[in-house]
């Protein structure tokens, strides 16, 4: 199990125009929006030259995870996201060696802030695209 790469890094955000016009503003060019209703999100993508991206969200409602983090911490970087090989064998092998998780044995598997100092990590074993 190894950490291949990012993937991508979620950025929380109070309104997504003023974000997305941050981005434009670094010179990142907008790739796409979108809406996520069952996580509570609207979102906008920035592809990176290294095959990565940056994806600005903003809640749509908040109760969502993103709304309540929000609320609790304002905005920032929300989560990175590392490409793995396999989602469930990289869990558990982190698992095994005292990371706590979040979504375990799911489609999404996190390792819980309180693992990695605060930060929300997320595993993917998706390509990017």
């Amino acid at each position: 199990m190894t950490l291949q790469r990012v993937h991508h890094i979620v950025v929380r955000v109070k309104d997504l125009e003023q974000g997305i016009a941050s981005y434009l503003a670094m010179g990142l060019v907008l790739e796409r929006r979108g809406e996520n209703a069952a996580l509570g999100i609207k979102q906008a993508f920035f592809a990176l030259a290294d095959g990565s991206f940056i994806e600005v969200v903003c809640p749509t409602n908040a109760d969502s995870a993103v709304g309540k983090a929000l609320a609790a911490r304002g905005e920032g970087i929300h989560s990175i996201v590392f490409k793995v090989d396999n989602v469930g064998e990289a869990a558990a092998a982190m698992k095994a060696r005292g990371v706590s998780l979040i979504g375990e044995g799911g489609a999404q598997v996190f390792l819980h802030p309180k693992s990695t100092h605060g930060v929300l990590v997320q595993l993917t074993d998706k390509s990017v695209g």
